[in-house]
Parts: C-alpha cells; sequence; structure tokens
C-alpha cells in the first residue's frame, strides 16, 4: 500500500516536466561561464544546480496543488480524469501535505541563497498557484502567465550567479514560451474536439481555431527571429582565446568568419525545430505535452542536441 502511495505521489509530481527547470541554466550557458569557478565558493554550474534541483521540488508540490484544485474539472476530463487525485486513487490529505512539506523544503534550501532569488522562488510560487485558482480561466492571461514561469525561471538562473543577460535573449525565452503555451492549446482544443467531448477548460471556448492559427504564427515567427538577432549580436567571450588555440585556423579564415557571428550558425536548428513543432502541433496534435514532444520525437531530439552541440563548440571552443 505505501509503495502504490510513493508512486502515486510520483506519477501526480510529474518528473519529466522537470525538464522546464533546464531553463535555469539558459543565461549561464550562453554567456559563457559554464565552467567558471569564482575564488570563493562553488563552481557556477553547481550553484545553479542548486537552484535546478529547488525549482524542481516547488515544481512538483505545486502540480500536487493544482491536481487538488482541479480534481473535481479532471474527472470529467477525457485524459485527466486517470491521474490518482482525480481518479480518487491518492487521497486529497496526503497530497496536500506532501505539497506543503515540499515548499517549506523549498523555502528551507533557499535561505543560503541571494535575496532576490528568495523573492523569484516566492513569485514563481505565487504566479502558479494564481494559475492554479484562477489565471487559468481567464483567456490571454492563462498563456501569458505559462510564459512569465519560464522567464522566471531564466531570471532565477541568472541571478543566483550574478550574469548580465541579452534584451534579445530574454525576447526569445518569451516568444518561444508563449509560442509552446499556444500550442497547448492548440492541441487541447483539437484533441477535446476529436474526443467529441465539451471542454472542461472554460478559456478553451474562447479560442478559436483561427485566433490559436494567429497566436501560433505570430509567437513562431517571434521565437526565430528574436534568437537570430540575439545570435547575431551575441559577444563570444572566448574568440580571442580561441583565436590563440588556433592560430592557423583563423588565420586562414576570412576576418568576418572571425567575428562574433558565429552563433548565427544554430539558427538552421532554431528554424527547424519550430517547423517541426509546428508539424506536430498540426499534423498529430502532440503539442497538449511539450516536455513529452522533447522527449518522444527523434528528429526534434537530434535537432536539439546538434543545437546544443554547435553552441558549446562556438562559445566555448
Amino acid at each position: 500500500m505505501r509503495l502504490k502511495i510513493l508512486y502515486l505521489l510520483l506519477k501526480s509530481a510529474r518528473p519529466r516536466q522537470w525538464l522546464k527547470n533546464i531553463a535555469l541554466y539558459a543565461s549561464l550557458f550562453f554567456s559563457g561561464f559554464l565552467f567558471y569557478v569564482p575564488n570563493s565558493g562553488l563552481a557556477y554550474f553547481w550553484t545553479v544546480t542548486y537552484a535546478f534541483i529547488i525549482f524542481c521540488i516547488l515544481a512538483s508540490s505545486v502540480y500536487l496543488i493544482n491536481d487538488i484544485v482541479d480534481a473535481e474539472e479532471d474527472s470529467k476530463h477525457p485524459y485527466k480524469k486517470k491521474r490518482p487525485i482525480a481518479s480518487g486513487e491518492l487521497p486529497i490529505a496526503i497530497a496536500a501535505f506532501v505539497a506543503m512539506t515540499g515548499i517549506a523544503i523549498v523555502f528551507f534550501l533557499s535561505l543560503s541563497l541571494p535575496f532576490f532569488f528568495r523573492i523569484l522562488v516566492l513569485l514563481y510560487l505565487a504566479l502558479q498557484l494564481a494559475y492554479a485558482t484562477k489565471i487559468k480561466q481567464i483567456p490571454i492571461l492563462d498563456v501569458i502567465s505559462i510564459a512569465s514561469g519560464f522567464l522566471i525561471r531564466v531570471y532565477a538562473g541568472a541571478i543566483i550567479v550574478e550574469l548580465h543577460m541579452s534584451v534579445w535573449f530574454l525576447l526569445t525565452v518569451v516568444s518561444a514560451s508563449l509560442f509552446l503555451a499556444v500550442g497547448k492549446r492548440q492541441s487541447e482544443r483539437t484533441l477535446l474536439q476529436d474526443s467529441q467531448v465539451s471542454p472542461s477548460r472554460k478559456t478553451l471556448k474562447h479560442y478559436s481555431q483561427r485566433l490559436l492559427d494567429q497566436y501560433t504564427a505570430m509567437f513562431a515567427n517571434a521565437t526565430w527571429l528574436t534568437y537570430s538577432l540575439f545570435a547575431f549580436q551575441h559577444e563570444t567571450m572566448y574568440i580571442e582565446s580561441a583565436a590563440q588555440r588556433f592560430p592557423q585556423l583563423y588565420t586562414f579564415l576570412p576576418r568576418t568568419l572571425q567575428s562574433q557571428k558565429l552563433l548565427m550558425l544554430t539558427l538552421p536548428f532554431v528554424i527547424f525545430g519550430v517547423m517541426r513543432y509546428l508539424q506536430l502541433v498540426y499534423e498529430e496534435n502532440k503539442g497538449e505535452s511539450p516536455e513529452r514532444v522533447l522527449l518522444n520525437d527523434m528528429p526534434l531530439l537530434l535537432t536539439i542536441f546538434l543545437f546544443g552541440i554547435t553552441s558549446f563548440l562556438v562559445i566555448y571552443l
């Protein structure tokens, strides 16, 4: 019985959703400080990893609260009714106790971290609770709040190691998260139409197919455009050291290719990724769970891998 409860709690905690918290590493990775070790303290990578663990615990606690709040509504959903709390397999009292314990652990672990990081943790928690209880029923604001969650993660990862972020990088994060959020609504609407069940989420009634198409196109374009501007203006910190390591290569290359524009090499992967995700949303209706799409679609996984490798070589070579 205890093992079953633990399994149901883990299922409700949605470990695969922790993938979203990788956003905490974004500013560290693109800043060029991934391997930097300050004179006093841990390496930046381990400091951000500590913050990553905190956000994973926080996210899982929020998901438990969300499932408690949505238990009645989810029980009417063709797919969400199978969730442990909605189905009645996991007692609400146990789920609530674990969620509160998780939040208490988060604040305890945050005590040794910068003040503004703790503020962002509070802001993230408040945003998620507001989303679970009210905002997700308000059209447009529901999508914006999802994007805000990603933005808070990125800022948390930067603040904890005091890194500066490019405006274009932040706009890329906002555009990409809005793109994923709208894709989620797009797939939810299609799945419910295909199952011929009235939408349990009221906001879906306010998103016509035409409107969602417009939103999807708008944020898909914004994602690759803002990223291209970020990549074009990105300052590669190690280009000077790279020139010292590979003097023959930099003598052979024209001056244009010795500039700070090398991150533009990753742009084809971003464009393909956006196009592939659109294909999955429109042709296969898989956008309802972005993290599941990223983990299960081989072309998209390969694209992300090549993007990561190319970015790493450009920034850290």
